[in-house]
């Protein structure tokens, strides 16, 4: 076998040094002053999915680089020794971009998705190529592409996920003879989900594999319409392979429509391959969403939420054991009172690692599956020390005990690390080492605010570079979506708070109820509640946070996207000058409007109760008429900035345009930004930068009375007053008045 020096001579004109360094793929960014700009975070490596070969001697990886100019990502297949003391090896370095890599015929060649873009109409497929990154060529011909893959223990057999057609919603689908007509035929709810309109959903086909080629390929949903894996998150981890290659468990809400949209009622399914029927429902009775199913020798252990329509419902490790038909599933965690994101299985099958956000960050943990006991891997901060906060990714147990992982906080972005119990993660890869080295640090601080109802709340503060305690700072509230995401020490390509603190802000996240980590009463409380206690958190930590010496009280901006939007939309009309402005991104302004323009129904039917007709329905309609951001609008006085993206179906961008449109009518200052190509989130290269410059532009106009924005606004506010002036010289008419409790506390601005 090939030693990964060998490999380093082969591909040395793609190697970086620095265990990766600004790959092949990365674009030469220049750094001005120790300035962290979103040129600069556009430039970093977004390094994932780390793959241990066979003999756990190497690592293979994933890094995307954003190319602006040409206005997209690329990703490549990396390798490098599991010491991490070599610089690792660039072994693809294409034109398009690889995922979904995995180790094959005992780690002598790599398997992985990709989709040739030199090629016309060219769709996804299986690839495989020897370890040192030569001999790659295309072993699948699915008709409509792949989604991802999952290869049987024993090699022998492949699962494929592609799509189908749903319903027959097109015209050619219906009126052969009308090919140039456009139109959707729609009978049934689900027409829609995120980002698409649903024509095609994906299904899981088992085929045989060689290694060389995908044989005979067979849908295992053949003659259904039902989504496996569930759209938009699922993907491989969805299906798992028993220990002897013979069966497969695959997820899947047998639904369809309006039950579909009403329900997260998931299944896990044995499927066996040799009678090619699914012969059991593992789940059966369990009532909310099953998923992630993780196989060692007999046993099964799995993700499971307990409510049929909570998606944000605690997530329960569960465990069946395959060769019982009477016993249950056990929960694992129903002494532990926090939600679970990811499992896998240790490696002697006596305990399972998990990761699940607690108190502020997202750390390690491993579950004794006798004794149920809880013990956490990653280093604890006993000392609440600043910069010491991080969150962990990726699970990959090691025979010697140890963990790979990614971890990541505010101020780093993913690298791969390998983790011992009790011991501080030794750093493999060093991907973004170069650039992070040239800007200025940031430091990362944590609160502890006390609530209205007297409790203790998370809220994390990001001090900017150089900062002095002496002087007194514009901040960025953020309000966070979900609306039961963690606010962890994430690092977000859009909502980077290392970005907003090198911008002269102090950042201040808190971790309002609702949100993960504080335990099950703390999260499930904002459900019926919208505008209730997590309001209540918001404006605890803004009043505590403008009590410190260092934050300038009349320059606070709240700022948040999805249910983050929605939060500044009703703090806009309730925070009783808290705010100096507000920006908002895909928020949810008219709560009616959202309950029947959104596609997952499941989750407006149980946040807010229900829908707006329902007049005994009291806790629908105390959300309609107590949480409805529309229901403020009279007491808007605060500049806001308003973007979407016009292919978001989960909260359509015509919320945005009425929340522009009422700011607009009641004459307050505001601005709208929409992109006609983006969904939920800004994902292009130019249209993120562009985001980030409007973004800014609108803070520093009303948070910093000296900047070029403020001075920039002035200027054009002037001229627009003098040109006024002129067209009513000689007319009795007096101008039209700008609202008379328009709130402007930036001075040069009431000028």
């Amino acid at each position: 076998m090939a030693s990964l020096a060998a490999l380093m001579a082969l591909s040395a004109c793609n190697s970086a040094s620095n265990g990766g360094g600004n790959a092949a793929g990365g674009q030469a960014i220049e750094i001005k002053d120790g300035k962290f700009t979103p040129e600069v975070l556009l430039a970093l490596g977004r390094v994932s999915d780390p793959q241990v070969s066979p003999d756990g001697t190497r690592v293979l990886f994933n890094v995307n680089y954003q190319d602006v100019k040409e206005n997209k990502g690329n990703s490549d297949l990396w390798l490098m020794d599991i010491d991490g003391k070599t610089p690792a090896v660039n072994l693809t370095n294409s034109p398009g971009s690889e995922s979904n890599a995995v180790w094959i015929n005992e780690g002598a060649m790599i398997a992985f998705m990709y989709r040739d873009p030199t090629k016309e109409d060219s769709k996804p497929q299986v690839w495989v190529m020897k370890a040192d990154g030569s001999g790659r060529k295309p072993v699948s011909e699915m008709e409509n592409g792949i989604e991802g893959f999952s290869i049987s223990p024993d090699g022998s057999k492949i699962l494929l996920i592609s799509t189908v057609q749903y319903g027959k919603t097109q015209p050619l689908d219906n009126y052969p003879d009308l090919d140039k007509a456009k139109a959707r035929l729609i009978d049934d709810l689900m027409y829609k989900h995120w980002d698409e309109w649903v024509t095609a959903v994906p299904h899981p086909y088992i085929a045989d594999f060689t290694g060389n080629v995908v044989k005979d390929p067979k849908d295992i949903l053949e003659g259904t319409e039902y989504e496996s894996p569930m759209r938009p998150w699922g993907g491989v981890e969805s299906f798992a392979w028993t220990a002897d290659s013979k069966q497969v468990i695959y997820t899947c809400r047998k639904k369809t429509g309006k039950e579909y949209a009403f329900s997260t009622n998931s299944d896990l399914y044995l499927y066996d391959i040799e009678s090619g029927k699914t012969v059991k429902n593992l789940t059966e009775g369990m009532m909310g969403y099953d998923t992630n199913p993780r196989i060692f020798k007999d046993k099964v252990a799995f993700l499971s939420m307990e409510h049929d329509g909570y998606e944000a419902d605690k997530n329960r490790i569960m465990l069946l054991d395959l060769k019982s038909d009477s016993v249950k599933a056990v929960d694992l965690t129903q002494n532990w009172d926090f939600s679970v994101d990811d499992i896998a299985w240790a490696p002697d099958g006596k305990s399972i690692y998990f990761l699940a956000p607690h108190m502020g960050t997202i750390p390690m943990f491993r579950i004794d599956i006798e004794t149920q006991k809880v013990d956490t891997i990653s280093p604890v901060n006993k000392e609440e020390a600043d910069n010491k906060y991080y969150d962990f990714g990726a699970i990959v147990p090691l025979k010697d005990g140890k963990v790979l992982t990614l971890r990541h906080n505010y101020a780093e972005p993913n690298e791969i690390y390998i983790m011992e119990a009790g011991k501080e993660p030794v750093q493999l890869t060093h991907v973004n080492d170069d650039i992070l080295s040239k800007v200025d640090s940031i430091t990362i601080h944590k609160e502890l605010v006390a609530t209205t109802d007297g409790k203790q709340m998370t809220v994390w503060v990001v001090l900017p570079p150089n900062f002095d305690p002496n002087k007194k700072y514009p901040s960025i509230f953020f309000c966070e979506g979900g609306p039961q995401s963690a606010v962890s020490q994430f690092f977000s390509y859009r909502w980077n708070f290392r970005l907003m603190a090198s911008q002269g802000y102090v950042v201040i996240a808190p971790n309002r109820r609702g949100l993960p980590g504080f335990g099950t009463e703390w999260n499930a409380q904002i459900s019926g509640d919208y505008g209730g206690q997590n309001m209540k958190d918001y404006m605890s930590a803004a009043n505590y946070m403008k009590q410190q010496s260092y934050i300038d009280g009349d320059k606070m901006g709240a700022v948040g996207a999805s249910y983050g939007g929605y939060s500044v939309y009703w703090l806009a009309g309730n925070h009783n000058n808290t705010f100096a402005c507000f920006l908002a991104h895909a928020g949810i302004f008219n709560l009616e409007a959202q309950y029947l323009e959104t596609e997952e129904l499941w989750f407006t039917q149980w946040d807010l109760g229900g829908p707006c007709w329902e007049k005994d329905n009291a806790v629908a309609q105390k959300t309609y008429a107590q949480a409805n951001p529309k229901n403020y609008v009279q007491n808007w006085n605060t500049p806001i900035m308003i973007t979407a993206g016009e292919l978001d179906y989960r909260i359509v961008f015509t919320q945005a345009c009425q929340a522009f449109d009422a700011a607009q009518i009641r004459g307050i200052p505001s601005r709208m930004l929409l992109f006609p190509e983006e969904n939920h989130w800004i994902l292009k290269p130019q249209n993120a930068l562009m985001w980030h410059r409007e973004y800014f532009r609108w803070l520093d106009t009303w948070l910093k009375p000296g900047s070029e924005a403020s001075k920039a606004y002035k200027l054009a506010q002037d001229s627009i007053a003098k040109v006024k002036a002129e067209e009513n010289k000689g007319q009795n008419t007096p101008m039209p008045k700008v609202q008379e409790n328009l709130h402007i506390t930036n001075p040069d601005l009431q000028k």
